[in-house]
């Protein structure tokens, strides 16, 4: 059973500097790069997945990372030559970079969009310098606007991104500072809870006494004030963390969402491939160099290639899809599990969730609490 999206996702590991908050697979490289042999080592790979996937059409592809603007525009279109080469690309196929907003990555924005690239997910992060200082970002408020507009006036489609929720922020210097941003969008925003996790600098400090973020209530008041002032913009909550007009939605993150298929190339990527009768999760070594050494030796990086059990994938499912507003098919869900969600008549009394014909829909009171939501209807 195949549905009729499938995802390339393509990672590019390396960072200026890592993060405090991130714990992504990233890396800081105090020699220049030899970008274009991890270019030609991305699409050996991708010739690798080909053969594993058959031909499919194409419908999305994302470059993330690390900081995939730090990539020249020759080795991205390298890697988008080597996809179009190898497998049918959809005419109308969404092709995305993250990019930071300094103003040397900005310059390449041009190169990007000659190369093939048509949306660009831009990561501001904060309107406040100070701020944007302790999260570590190389960028200031004035360069990333700047960069931002620049990326509108090249790319048909551009994502602001911010976090939120962050040490010292109250509601109104967050209502204040996503105003700001509200009058800068173009049709999409990703806008997260900064959320402390393990082994990064932040979890350190945190863990530590030596860093104190938004409490529950604060920041539970920021979410509403997020849903409220994104939603008077007209840009619609389609996800947990992210924000559109209508037609302005990620085309590559509904696919996660939707539980999709997606070949995921580079250092560190992970893929959901095959129906769910043989449903394949795999991920690739982590460590650059050593990835390359293996792909250049093997033809693929890949390290876990594990088959999926039905009940695995049915979990997989609803913790992805219960995150979008269409929420998921109850149909598939059972298909894949055998049985109907627990709890249901209990969740929808509490307002938590809903039933459309099919579909189980978290209700917004539901987004608040989808962990507690989503164990519930797993147990």
């Amino acid at each position: 059973m195949h549905s009729c999206e499938f995802a390339i996702y393509v990672h590019w590991p390396f960072c200026k500097a890592k993060c405090p908050y991130c714990d992504f697979n990233s890396h800081v490289r105090h020699e220049p790069v030899d970008a274009m042999s991890f270019a030609e080592a991305l699409a050996r790979e991708l010739a690798w997945f080909r053969a594993t996937t058959g031909a499919r059409d194409v419908t999305s592809i994302f470059f993330g990372g690390g900081t995939p603007s730090l990539m020249p525009p020759k080795a991205v279109a390298h890697v988008l030559d080597a996809i179009a080469a190898l497998w049918p690309v959809s005419a109308d196929a969404e092709v995305t970079l993250e990019a930071n907003p300094t103003s040397v990555e900005a310059k390449n924005f041009a190169g990007y969009r000659q190369a093939g690239v048509n949306r660009v997910s831009v990561g501001v992060q904060a309107l406040n310098d100070e701020h944007l200082k302790a999260l570590g970002r190389q960028h200031s408020v004035d360069e990333a606007l700047a960069a931002f507009r620049l990326a509108a006036k090249i790319f048909p489609r551009v994502s602001f991104d911010l976090i939120y929720a962050r040490p010292g922020q109250s509601a109104q210097s967050w209502g204040e500072e996503l105003t700001r941003a509200l009058a800068e969008q173009q049709g999409h925003m990703s806008l997260y809870q900064l959320t402390i996790e393990e082994g990064t600098r932040y979890g350190d400090l945190h863990a530590a006494g030596k860093l104190i973020v938004p409490d529950e209530a604060t920041a539970a008041e920021l979410y509403d004030l997020t849903q409220e002032l994104a939603g008077k913009a007209g840009l619609t909550a389609y996800e947990v963390s992210n924000h559109a007009r209508p037609g302005h939605e990620s085309r590559h993150n509904l696919i996660y969402w939707r539980y999709g298929e997606y070949a995921g190339v580079g250092p560190g990527a992970h893929s959901r491939i095959g129906g769910q009768d043989a449903r394949r999760a795999l991920a690739t070594e982590r460590h650059p160099e050593t990835w390359r050494t293996r792909v250049m030796a093997k033809g693929h990086g890949v390290i876990e290639d594990a088959t999926v059990a039905s009940s695995d994938q049915a979990s997989e499912y609803l913790l992805m899809g219960l995150r979008i507003a269409e929420g998921i098919d109850l149909a598939r869900y059972r298909q894949l599990s055998g049985r109907t969600p627990a709890h249901l008549p209990e969740l929808a009394d509490m307002g938590l969730v809903r039933l459309r014909g099919d579909r189980l829909i978290a209700t917004p009171a539901g987004r608040r609490v989808l962990n507690a939501v989503i164990s519930k209807l797993a147990a």
